[in-house]
């Protein structure tokens, strides 16, 4: 198996971004990764002008009482400033000939109100109508086993409501992704092969969830190894051992594991670096806050890296009492894993690796 360290570079080593674009109208672009740099057509500003609204004036005339010789609003056009006096000037119009300093109306007892700008604005600015960029990553998802059931309908028995649904397409939609939800296939090898084959044909990634392990009725395994390649099974973490990645034709494929805890970690700490970059995005090592546990934890994995559910209170960590990798409320309770090393005790001071969850 490989350690999670391994297994992260692995998969960004194949991890490709898109290599086609697109252009969209400017209000299309917002969230999208741009394909090609932008370069400014024009100076940004044109000319010399102010940051702010205040007065403009020559450090040289500067007096405790001046007389204000002209009012200068954006777009227009100021005349030199005349000797001794200041102008009055608003943010973004051009500095008056002559003066070399603005001071800021606060400074001057005059209320004023501030302006900021935030991407698509940058480009606006510069008069760009559209933007090229990458075409969103599409994701093909579907979930497998026999005992899943939606959410509304009558549980029978020995059936459980398919949670995995609810959580990981929000996700993967909440990473920039369109997501084609191809829903649900029973424990069966026909079908699952012929959902992989539907899924590989209208996607550039697909996942699922559940069917990677090696039992009997865990299908997905010998299905992907039948329709393209498996290349990575298992994974030394916990929760999130049977990770599975291979190739159907063009597509990537993702297994990930059916027990929510499971799924849910696996994508945090390996899966979602790997679609960021698919998208184009640059994808940094992890960083880890260093904080104090106010726990103990005495029965590490001897031989996988570990990923706590915690929540950070009071600048210490705070430990989910359930660990089970069936317990969904963890991971909607936390708002971070602790890393922890194979081997690696617990005692309440120590200082922990903490992965903040975005």
């Amino acid at each position: 198996m490989l350690s999670y360290q391994q297994a992260r570079d692995w998969l960004l080593e194949r991890a490709k971004p898109l290599n086609t674009h697109q252009e969209l109208p400017l209000m299309q672009a917002l969230g999208r990764v741009l394909a090609a740099p932008v370069v400014a057509g024009v100076d940004v500003p044109p000319h010399d002008n102010s940051a702010m609204d205040g007065y403009a004036l020559r450090c040289a005339d500067l007096a405790p009482a001046m007389a204000v010789s002209q009012r200068v609003p954006a777009g227009s056009v100021p005349t030199p400033l005349a000797a001794g006096t200041a102008a009055r000037i608003f943010t973004g119009a051009p500095i008056p000939p002559g003066a070399d300093a603005v001071i800021m109306q606060e400074q001057a007892e005059v209320d004023g109100e501030g302006r900021v700008a935030f991407d698509l604005g940058l480009a606006a600015s510069i008069g760009l109508a559209r933007l090229p960029v990458l075409p969103k990553l599409r994701v093909a998802a579907f979930f497998t086993g026999d005992e899943l059931v939606e959410p509304g309908l009558p549980l029978g028995e020995g059936q459980i409501y398919n949670s995995n649904r609810y959580w990981l397409l929000p996700a993967l939609q909440q990473l920039g992704c369109e997501v084609v939800d191809l829903g649900h296939v029973g424990d069966a090898l026909a079908p699952t092969r012929q959902l992989l084959r539907d899924a590989a044909a209208v996607a550039d990634v697909v996942i699922t969830c559940g069917g990677v392990s090696v039992g009997e009725e865990d299908h997905v395994k010998a299905a992907v190894e039948a329709e393209g390649e498996l290349t990575l099974w298992k994974v030394a973490i916990k929760p999130g051992k049977p990770l599975a990645y291979g190739k159907l034709g063009e597509a990537d494929f993702i297994g990930l594991p059916g027990n929510p805890v499971s799924g849910y970690v696996t994508l945090q700490t390996l899966i979602k670096p790997f679609l960021l970059k698919r998208m184009g995005l640059e994808v940094p090592p992890p960083e880890a806050q260093r904080l104090p546990a106010a726990f103990a934890w005495d029965k590490p994995d001897m031989r996988r890296s570990e990923f706590l559910r915690v929540r950070k209170v009071g600048g210490e960590l705070q430990l989910y009492p359930q660990q089970g990798s069936g317990v969904l409320m963890s991971c909607a309770w936390a708002d971070g894993l602790v890393w922890l090393q194979p081997g690696q005790l617990v005692a309440p001071g120590d200082e922990l690796a903490y992965l903040e969850l975005t």
